[in-house]
């Protein structure tokens, strides 16, 4: 399975030759362009106005099924992860080509191949990682692992798998997935709770929280709980029901955005050792009923920090640390499946102070967000016949 987000996180180590990696797509970029050889891109939506920047929505590509993360070579090409089991790798004229050897995915209900994520030191040869997270068949039903690759030509090579929850079960929903690197070198993965929501509050069991790895699959041993026989080593947090988003800011601070039942969709910032509630504690309700579910809030508990209105269905998250989008500096863009919306949110301590629709249905269900190496966003939309989208600033 892969699943690797090939462009190193916002929040990088400033170890790291992060700024020498943008520069090297950026210039592959520009060589494109000087080449003839433009992106095949076609305008959605010449202008959307904004409060702070008015965009331009273009389609990069097409013809992706179902696909669910995008990550960025150095070579300026894009890598796709398509749910059914699909690797696509896209060049700069939107043409597509399968990667081989990619592992056997459980490809059923929610499952199948998720999210994308390149070790922060990609491109030094040593550590030219693809980590990827997946669905995949085991005793007593399905699960939610995490492999990673060396990307050989159209080729996955020296495949291994690195980590896998627990518990097996037979439900097809809320595999979760999410990958992200931490400032300290460490893999977060987020895993859901498979839709059996008292999971998320035993600490012997991988499912509803985050877990925090090595690089190698292994655990840290300042996780914190490494010392409490009552949680398992690996994981970070406890009482998620299903994050969707997941994104590293330049301060190092961890955000997620994270599914309620019927309503009451969260942002959280994530932090080691918390319990963020589920199902005790949430502003959701049942779906048969519409009755609220639990208690709005109790201690010991961590509260979201905002609460989405309706039925957002969060999925994608990214922060902004960019040039081109300057006046969304350390933002939150939040895209949603069932309510087909990008929306920016802006931070301040405790509190997003803002909330603004930036896309409203242009795209349809929109399942990845991501800032590029340049500082342009790029979406992914969640459809039979999906599409590589990016949003530019209008002039």
């Amino acid at each position: 399975m892969p699943a690797a987000s090939l462009c190193p996180p916002p929040g990088t180590p400033p170890t790291l030759p992060a700024p020498r990696r943008r520069g090297a797509w950026l210039l592959a970029t520009l060589m494109l362009v000087a080449s003839g050889h433009v992106p095949a891109a076609s305008v959605i939506a010449e202008r959307i106005d904004g409060a702070v920047h008015d965009v331009r929505l273009v389609r990069l590509a097409e013809g992706l099924e179902h696909p669910w993360s995008v990550a960025f070579l150095p070579d300026g090409r894009f890598l796709v992860s398509e749910r059914p089991g699909r690797l696509a790798l896209i060049d700069g004229q939107g043409h597509s080509r399968r990667v081989d050897g990619v592992p056997r995915v459980a490809a059923r209900g929610q499952g199948g191949l998720l999210d994308l994520a390149l070790h922060p030191e990609y491109g030094d040869g040593e550590h030219d990682w693809l980590y990827f997270s997946y669905a995949r068949s085991g005793p007593g039903g399905t699960g939610t692992a995490v492999g990673r690759a060396r990307l050989s030509g159209t080729r996955l090579a020296d495949v291994e798998e690195i980590f896998a929850q627990e518990r097996f079960s037979s439900p097809t929903h809320h595999y979760s997935g999410r990958l992200a690197w931490r400032q300290d070198g460490t893999l977060l993965l987020t895993i859901g709770d498979r839709g059996e929501g008292p999971r998320a509050q035993d600490g012997r069991d991988h499912a509803g929280s985050v877990i925090r790895l090595t690089e190698s699959g292994g655990v840290p041993g300042d996780n914190p709980f490494v010392d409490d026989p009552r949680v398992d080593d690996a994981v970070y947090t406890l009482g998620n029901r299903n994050i969707q988003g997941l994104a590293v800011a330049t301060d190092g601070s961890v955000w997620a955005s994270e599914h309620g039942p019927r309503t009451g969709d969260e942002i959280n910032r994530i932090e080691a050792g918390v319990n963020y509630g589920w199902p005790e504690v949430t502003l959701g309700r049942d779906y048969a009923t519409n009755r609220p579910i639990g208690r709005d809030s109790a201690p010991g508990m961590r509260d979201p920090l905002y609460v989405f209105e309706g039925r957002f269905a969060p999925s994608g998250l990214a922060h902004v640390s960019s040039r081109p989008f300057a006046g969304w500096q350390d933002d939150l863009l939040a895209g949603g499946l069932r309510s087909q919306r990008l929306v920016r949110l802006t931070v301040e301590g405790d509190e997003v102070r803002r909330a603004e629709v930036l896309l409203d249905g242009q795209i349809g269900r929109i399942r990845d967000v991501r800032q590029g190496p340049e500082g342009l966003v790029y979406l992914l939309n969640d459809r039979p016949d999906g599409g590589l989208f990016r949003l530019e600033p209008a002039d």
